[in-house]
Parts: C-alpha cells; structure tokens; sequence
C-alpha cells in the first residue's frame, strides 16, 4: 500500500514511530514524497490494488470485504482467487459485512469403530478391582468402542470427514482442523494426511490439541477464519483413539474411554440461519496441567531418557480433581455464551457437554437450570470419546430427532491443559451421515457406504 500512496499510510503505529526519537527522521526520509498519505489517495492505491489493473499486473486481484461499499457492481473476484469451495467458478462473489456474518454448521458426520466392550470386558481384560455396577453409576458408562489392530486416529477421522462432507453435499473446503490428542505420529500432525485422503488437495491443514476441549476450540477457531475472510468453508474434525495411550490396568482410567470421530462442515452465513455459531467462549488454566497428562514422551522426558515414573507413557488423570474443575469451569463458560448470545436458559432446548461423566453433565446442566428433557448425550453407549464425544452427540440420531433447526444449543467441554470452551449455536438443518470405520470401506472421496441418519 505505501509503495502505491505518494506518502505514508497513517495510522496510531506509523504516527507513534514518527513521533519517537531517532526513528522519525529516518522514517519520514523513506516515505515517498515526505508526507503523509491523504484518505483519498489511500482509497485510490485500494481501489486500484483491488482492481483490474494490478490483476493483469500479478495474476490476483485484491478482495476487499467487510462492509466496503463501491459503486457501479462493487468488485468481483478474480478467478485465481476464487475461494476452494466456491462450487460454481463463473459465480460472482457475494461481498458480505464481517458483523452480519458467522459460520453456519451445514453438515454433520460422524465413524465409530465396530468392536464394543462392556464394562465387564474392561474389567476382565485389566483385572481390575471394580465392577460394572460401580462404573455405571459413578460414571454413567456401560459400553465404550475400540478401534481394530490396524487402525488409528486417521481412519476414524476420515470417515468421519467423509460423512460431513456428504452431508454438506460438499467435496471441497479451503481449511481442515483435526482436533486430537492421540494423532497417528507425534510428527508429522495427522490433519494434511487425512485431508489428502479425502481428496481435498493442496488445502491448508493442521492438527489442534486441546484434548477434550479440542472440537470447541477447533470451532471457535474455524468461525474465526470464516469471519475473517481466510476461508468460506472449513471442515472440522474431533477424533480420538484413547485406547492407544490407556492403561488396562489403571482403575481410574481404564472404563472411562472409547475410541470414536465426528466431524462438521462449516460454511459462511448469516445469524439467522439455522445452524449458526453466535458466541463462543475459550479458557485455560496451566497452573493445574498435571492433572490431565501423559507424563513421559515428550520433550520434557524424550523415550530415550529413563521414565519419571511408572507407567509415565500411558494416560493419568486426578479424578476428584478434575471433577470439581470441570463442573465449575464448564458452568461459567457455558453462562458467559448464553450472555453473550442473549439467552435465557429457559429459552436453551438442548444442552450437550463433554461426554466425560454423567454426574458432572448432570450438575452443570442443574447449575444452569437446563431440565433432563434437554440434555442430551450418549456416554452411556461409547464412554468419553474425548475430542469426538460433543461432535458424536450433534450425530446422534436421537438428538437430531429430538431438535428442530434453529432450537437454542448449547455446547461446553472441559479437558486436558486445564481447558475449556462453550459455544452457543441454532441447531442445524443439515442431516448427520454415518461412516464404515473399516478401511476397507471407505472409498475416499466417493461415499457409497455412507448412511445418513433415519
């Protein structure tokens, strides 16, 4: 923009610099013409940047969005430019002000692996000194699902990738965000492989690590580039493979998990459309990290130093602990986005937390004063699947029934870090699909297997 205006841009950082000590003489030497650039002529060097004139000059064109007004048609995009997920390229861009926009969820998607363990199964395989009677009425837990020999995080996540892509009725996105904390490698992250497999091309993508807390913070995160301009259409994925990194033998952590991944399309909309992100809120508390851990492997305690202590590679939580963070935390975010979007709880028809504990679901929602017929999860089928558990529950045939598009959501999650997050949406009206976890199956980026859900 300088190099175009016979002067400087003003601004509060230009004018500061001009202003302090030995930097003003020789900025205001560098700056063409020695003054200042007026409005206009900054608007000009806009307008022409934007405009067909440097288009033939560099091949793009620059967009300008949030709100700008111009005269005669306003600006179309240049067809280099087009955003990745436009679906028709001769479409002129729509210019849409950043304040009346907000991503809009248009599609859902969800893979669980076929294998299922009951309690008992649990409690034989690590000889532990419980019972399902226990486990199901402190946790709320009777089954959970495990991934084969064979498969990992990246399977799941690309089915379930695939479902939301096909519930969308979408092949393409401009962005892909994989929340996990159980990836297929430490290094390289798992998200540009699953974009690969589902054909999505040379599109930006990277894994997010919030644990728990990943597939809100991976919205929040996604609506923000939306917002932004960077993107139109994102896919967003949680997906966990826990049974990886648990100890069978560990009695606090070992009934808790399964392995599961849901996902969601999100589109750029307006607030009134069903499925629309209005609020959201995102927290962390690293003075209390060692809660939630796996206390070896890392470069804190590498693989090829001795272990801190036993069993360090596999996953350790303090759960009395946990509990009583995780009700607070969860309560006061989950509070703060319904001020934010202006809801009374009496006016929420569905609350859906982190499917970690049905004692801790239960005491936030009775601290928000959300009644039992709007709460909604599936912790008692498949256990706390981690990232996937909140994006599995808007799967859920039985919350979809149960919701009409445009009902007041509420989504809040607590995890690993510590962290949290809560988002309030309308309920979308797109239609879940359900994929194959069996690679064998999935035809990527075709979707002859997929099911959407009755």
């Amino acid at each position: 923009m300088n190099a175009l205006c016979p002067g400087w841009t003003r601004t509060g950082m230009t004018e500061f610099a001009a202003a302090t000590g030995p930097l003003s003489g020789w900025l205001m030497a560098h700056v063409p013409l020695g003054r200042w650039a007026k409005p206009e002529e900054v608007a000009h060097a806009a307008l022409f940047l934007a405009g067909p004139a440097a288009a033939s000059l560099t091949g793009h064109a620059l967009v300008l969005d949030g709100g700008l007004s111009v005269p005669d048609g306003g600006l179309a995009v240049s067809p280099s430019r087009r955003p990745r997920s436009s679906p028709d390229p001769s479409a002129p861009e729509t210019p849409m002000r950043f304040d009346d926009s907000t991503a809009v969820v248009t599609g859902i998607g969800s893979c669980l692996p076929d294998h299922t363990l009951s309690n008992d199964d649990i409690i034989t395989a690590g000889a532990l000194s419980t019972s399902d009677d226990w486990i199901r009425t402190r946790t709320g837990i009777v089954h959970r699902r495990r991934i084969a020999p064979g498969q990992a995080t990246s399977d799941l996540a690309t089915a379930a990738g695939a479902a939301a892509l096909a519930s969308a009725g979408i092949s393409a996105v401009d962005l892909v965000v994989l929340a996990t904390s159980t990836p297929d490698h430490p290094c390289p992250a798992t998200a540009p492989w699953v974009a690969h497999r589902l054909g999505l091309g040379s599109v930006p993508a990277f894994d997010l690590a919030a644990v728990c807390s990943g597939f809100l913070y991976a919205l929040a995160t996604a609506t923000a580039t939306i917002r932004g301009g960077l993107c139109r259409t994102c896919l967003v994925i949680g997906a966990d493979t826990y049974s990886a990194i648990i100890n069978p033998r560990d009695r606090e952590t070992a009934a808790l998990f399964g392995d599961g991944a849901g996902a969601a399309v999100l589109s750029r909309g307006t607030p009134d459309t069903p499925g629309a992100i209005l609020a959201a809120d995102l927290g962390s508390d690293g003075g209390n990290h060692d809660l939630i851990t796996i206390p070896a492997g890392g470069s804190r305690h590498p693989h090829h130093q001795p272990p801190p202590g036993p069993d360090s590679h596999y996953f350790h939580m303090r759960g009395r602990e946990v509990y009583a963070h995780a009700v607070r935390h969860m309560t006061c975010s989950a509070q703060q986005v319904l001020t934010t979007a202006g809801w009374a709880p009496d006016t929420t028809r569905a609350f859906i937390g982190h499917q970690a504990n049905q004692r801790i679901l239960d005491s936030v929602a009775d601290r928000l004063g959300l009644p039992p017929e709007h709460r909604f999860g599936n912790i008692r089928r498949l256990g706390n699947t981690a990232a996937a558990s909140i994006p599995l529950v808007l799967a859920d045939p039985a919350t979809h029934h149960a919701l009409r598009p445009g009902d007041r959501t509420v989504l809040t999650a607590f995890g690993g870090g510590l962290t949290w997050a809560s988002i309030a949406l309308t309920w979308p009206a797109a239609t879940p699909c359900t994929a194959p976890a069996d690679p064998l199956l999935m035809t990527i980026p075709t979707t002859p297997h997929l099911a959407r859900s009755q």
